[in-house]
C-alpha cells in the first residue's frame, strides 16, 4: 500500500480522460476481464478458465450501489483492457452511472503490475480492486473471488476506515 496509481490517461466512456493519479478523493478502481458484445462470441476457452466470466454482475452490483459509494464521497471506475468503443457500448446497454477506463495500451496495469492471462492470442487483467485515496493505494483487493461481492467488499473496507 502507499503506491502511486499511474500518471496515464485512460479514455473514459463518459467522455475525455481520467488521469487515477489526479483524482482527488476516494476512489474505487475495479479491474475487470473482459465484457461481452452481442455477435462477437467469447475469447477461446473463456468457459474454462476460472474467474474469466463475471465483469458483467460485478458491473452491475457497482451500479446498483453506486449511491451508497456517492454518499461516502467515492469515486467508481471501472477499468480493463477493452477498447474505450468496446467499453462505451457496455456501458450504454447497462446505463452505468460511473465510468469505464480503457487501458487499451497497457501503460496503467504495467506500471502497477497488475496480473494478467492469456487465452487465444489475446491478454486479459485478472480480476481484482484497488481502493485509493487522492491517486494514492490504500487497499488492493486480490484475488476478488466474488465478482457481484465485489461492491459490497468494497463498501465495507471504505466504511470500516472512514
Amino acid at each position: 500500500m502507499g503506491q502511486p496509481l499511474p500518471d496515464v490517461a485512460l479514455a473514459s466512456t463518459q467522455g475525455g480522460v481520467v488521469n487515477s493519479a489526479h483524482v482527488a478523493g476516494r476512489a474505487v478502481y475495479f479491474i475487470y476481464t473482459y465484457t461481452g458484445k452481442v455477435g462477437h462470441p467469447d475469447p477461446e476457452n473463456w468457459d474454462h478458465i476460472a474467474g474469466a466470466h463475471g465483469s458483467t454482475p460485478q458491473a452491475l452490483a457497482y451500479a446498483k450501489t453506486n449511491d451508497a459509494f456517492a454518499k461516502l464521497n467515492v469515486k467508481i471506475f471501472g477499468v480493463s483492457l477493452l477498447s474505450q468503443e468496446w467499453q462505451a457500448d457496455f456501458a450504454a446497454l447497462h446505463r452505468l452511472p460511473y465510468p469505464l477506463l480503457s487501458d487499451f495500451e497497457g501503460h496503467f496495469s504495467s506500471t502497477l503490475s497488475l496480473p494478467r492471462f492469456k487465452t487465444g492470442g489475446e491478454e486479459f487483467l485478472t480480476r481484482l480492486t484497488i481502493i485509493a485515496r487522492d491517486g494514492i493505494v490504500s487497499h488492493i483487493r486480490f484475488p476478488v473471488s466474488s465478482a457481484q461481492d465485489d461492491a459490497q467488499a468494497s463498501l465495507d473496507i471504505l466504511r470500516e476506515h472512514s
